[in-house]
């Protein structure tokens, strides 16, 4: 298996030395003259070890330690010091160095220490991985449900799994679009290569394309060495480009060249790569609205629309919330340490009345919520979160009469009662929005687009 190494030296002929005696064990070395350009290069590379000399100018061994063990606790540093300040070692070995070798150095000694670091490097990852699948496990067994419009989702992930057309997943916050690309990954065929999630939402534009495709190093101010981007990342995988509606128009003309061609082009590098990868998209946008409106490439929008999977919300599958509650409260219970049997009838009840305006994400944290505060095996109304009773009971389509008062204007109704469970929820959280938007179950970045879109404003609210 290859390794990054990093080695941190002022000398050159040094880091030319370790380099040479490195990469003859199938080890990939990368160098910088100080502290400050080693933390520019970990930035950009996924490395595996560090060796740091004690004394550089600029940012220091001991300084630069501190540093990797803040940014990368699990990152082992093996510091190089002369044999007469051996007192250097013991101390950097007490601030979390992994080891030290003393100068001038023995080249089978080296070997042997850094080969150990590796060998503990690899253990870490190897847990690390363990504890993603058992976290994968998990979001894929949340896929419970038996609603008509749930088994239609169950029965497209099972069609389209093993294909490696390009898939749109559709939906409101909250609808578990992650965890469906997650479970299409995991049962296909490319279930034994990586997953490789992107946030468009969340990179920040300048940094996107980097990010997507890669750099060479001095493609631009920063760029201290190579960056492999997240298509090569996820090469014979899935990427799954989360708020795709959010990504830069700029942008978008490049990412349907490599979903069309197959190729991509590092920032600084005109060469082109060749790319296998399935690609899963989701947003909770309205697409053709965006592209009616010239924030989304019509040529964009098809071929990423090759395979909509439509999420509903869970007030459109209120048959579904008493076992997803019960699943996530034997979930959480256990590890709480609690042992949860299940919930109260008039607990159920109010749940299954709850609009669940942050769907699935939402219900979790209230199931969450209660499986903490909850005296005994089983959830009660009182254990619930107030926000619950203070709405308006939820209304299945299917129980609607031709006496029932239907809203001439459906969206200003809804944005009505959108606008009901923000103010509770700001009311419960004594006007803190982070506080409100996580008591609704919803990112702090939507819950300000929301309060934007309803023209609430925090400051009007009583505390």
């Amino acid at each position: 298996m290859s390794h990054n190494v990093l080695v941190v030296d002022d000398e050159p002929k040094l880091c030319d030395l370790l380099s040479s005696a490195l990469t003859q064990n199938d080890v990939h070395v990368f160098t910088a003259g100080n502290g400050l350009q080693a933390l520019a290069i970990l930035e950009q590379e996924d490395i595996d070890l560090v060796i740091s000399d004690w004394r550089m100018p600029g940012m220091d061994g001991p300084q630069l330690l501190a540093e990797v063990k803040v940014r990368y606790p699990q990152l082992p540093v093996i510091v190089m010091t002369a044999y007469s300040t051996v007192k250097n070692a013991v101390q950097s070995m007490r601030n979390g160095a992994y080891d030290y070798i003393a100068k001038p150095f023995d080249i089978d000694e080296l070997d042997i220490t850094v080969s150990k670091a590796l060998q503990f490097r690899d253990i870490v990852r190897d847990n690390a991985r363990m504890r993603a699948e058992l976290d994968e496990h998990q979001h894929i067994d949340s896929l419970v449900g038996e609603s008509p419009s749930f088994r239609r989702v169950l029965q497209a992930i099972d069609s389209v799994r093993d294909s490696s057309a390009t898939i749109l997943l559709t939906g409101e916050s909250g609808t578990g679009k992650e965890m469906v690309a997650r479970a299409i990954h995991r049962h296909g065929s490319r279930a034994d290569k990586p997953f490789v999630a992107v946030n468009c939402a969340a990179i920040p534009e300048g940094l996107l394309e980097s990010e997507m495709f890669g750099h060479r190093k001095g493609a631009f101010t920063g760029a201290v060495a190579d960056r492999v981007g997240r298509f090569m990342q996820a090469d014979k995988g899935t990427l799954f480009l989360d708020e795709v509606g959010d990504m830069p128009l700029a942008l978008q003309a490049k990412i349907l060249r490599a979903l069309q061609e197959r190729v991509i082009e590092p920032v600084g590098d005109p060469r082109e790569r060749k790319v296998d990868v399935r690609v899963i998209a989701a947003t909770n946008k309205n697409l053709l609205e965006a592209v009616a409106n010239k924030e989304f490439r019509e040529d964009l929008y098809y071929p990423l629309n090759v395979f909509p999977i439509p999420l509903p919300a869970l007030r459109e599958r209120v048959e579904d919330i008493a076992p997803l509650a019960r699943h996530f409260a034997h979930n959480l219970g256990a590890t709480a340490g609690k042992r949860i049997s299940g919930f109260s009838p008039s607990a159920l009840q109010a749940m299954t009345q709850y609009n669940w305006p942050g769907n699935i994400r939402e219900l979790q944290n209230c199931v969450e919520r209660a499986t903490i505060v909850a005296q005994s095996s089983t959830i009660e109304d009182s254990d619930l979160p107030p926000y619950l009773f203070s709405a308006q009971p939820l209304q299945s389509s299917s129980l609607l009469t031709p006496e029932v008062c239907v809203p001439p204007d459906l969206e200003a109704a809804l944005a009505e009662v959108e606008k009901a469970y923000i103010l509770a929820a700001l009311q419960q959280a004594q006007g803190v929005q982070a506080a409100a938007a996580q008591l609704i179950g919803i990112s702090e970045r939507s819950f300000w687009y929301r309060l934007k879109k309803l023209d609430i404003h925090v400051d009007k609210i009583a505390r």
